[in-house]
């Protein structure tokens, strides 16, 4: 087998598996673990995957600014804000930072909700208007023009004197053995203060973002409460579940 054939062979693979072992490709592929390293090594330069110490994983989706992203996945991303409804209470404290599924969630709040809203995105907070029994609370700092979200030491700081029921975490790449990671730091510190506050934590994540990883981690998977998602292969779902992540899919 050809290199070529070889490196495309190795990328099926993990479009497939999600995730990839040198010690087990060199097997598959009658290859020695030196040049499956390589492979991998040029692979992740090629940006076509992402390289971790013992394999490798998915690259996951790229990050799209705020605009591009409210555009995709729209009949998904509802789906899971639907599922996440029955989660919401009246009375509860929640902190919800961006993305556009959260924000695809605040669009489906009853009108009759009652309860407090900390949020550090401006969409988030303009979506919430019309909710006369929310009062909505919003954290300054730097506008991050990428995510639409505020973020830096202001953000951080404020975060200290807080307490919430539920914080619902948008998440751009997430794997049960790395853990929730995105490409930020500054995005990283802020949530995962967020998670360090609040009583329960919820994710929503499409397909593409399971077993993917950026460069910044924000916590383990088990700061997780619930992680809402689409149908989840049995032996993934079974990572999760072991770390007591609830999964709705």
């Amino acid at each position: 087998m050809f290199k070529q054939e070889r490196q495309q062979r190795i990328v099926d693979i993990l479009n497939d598996e999600h995730k990839v072992i040198a010690s087990d490709l060199s097997k598959r592929l009658s290859v020695s673990e030196d040049t499956i390293r390589r492979d991998l090594k040029e692979l992740d330069h090629q940006g076509v995957i992402k390289r971790v110490h013992s394999g490798a994983l998915r690259k996951g989706p790229p990050v799209e600014d705020f605009s591009t992203r409210q555009e995709m996945y729209n009949e998904t991303k509802l789906n899971l804000a639907t599922k996440a409804l029955a989660l919401i209470k009246d009375d509860m404290v929640i902190l919800i930072d961006g993305g556009t599924t959260n924000l695809q969630l605040v669009q489906q709040l009853p009108l009759s909700l009652k309860g407090t809203v900390i949020t550090n995105s401006p969409p988030i907070a303009m979506a919430l208007n019309n909710h006369k029994d929310v009062e909505v609370i919003m954290i300054g700092g730097t506008l991050f023009k990428q995510s639409m979200v505020n973020l830096g030491i202001d953000t951080f700081e404020s975060l200290t004197t807080m307490r919430a029921d539920l914080y619902i975490m948008g998440i751009y790449k997430i794997d049960p053995q790395i853990g929730i990671s995105v490409p930020s730091l500054s995005e990283a510190l802020v949530k995962r203060k967020m998670a360090s506050i609040s009583t329960e934590v919820l994710g929503m994540v499409t397909n593409d973002k399971l077993d993917t990883i950026s460069n910044h981690i924000v916590c383990p998977t088990d700061n997780l409460t619930y992680l809402i998602t689409e149908q989840v292969k049995p032996d993934i779902k079974k990572l999760y579940e072991n770390q007591r992540v609830t999964i709705i899919d």
